[in-house]
């Protein structure tokens, strides 16, 4: 599984944010805590929020 780290993340920055897919869902975590709890939400769930996340 590869975690992707977000784009408006930083090196430096205190907000990382990485995601992975894997067969049925996406999965979000926290890159400072990189064995702390995830969400699992569906990709239809996922997709549905990006635009929201997004502001488009």
């Amino acid at each position: 599984m590869a975690w992707i780290k977000s784009s408006y993340s930083t090196p430096d920055g205190p907000d990382c944010v990485e995601v992975a897919s894997v067969t049925d869902h996406i999965l979000v975590r926290d890159s400072k805590n990189p064995t702390g709890p995830r969400l699992a939400p569906a990709p239809t769930t996922w997709a549905a929020f990006l635009p929201y996340a997004s502001g488009h």
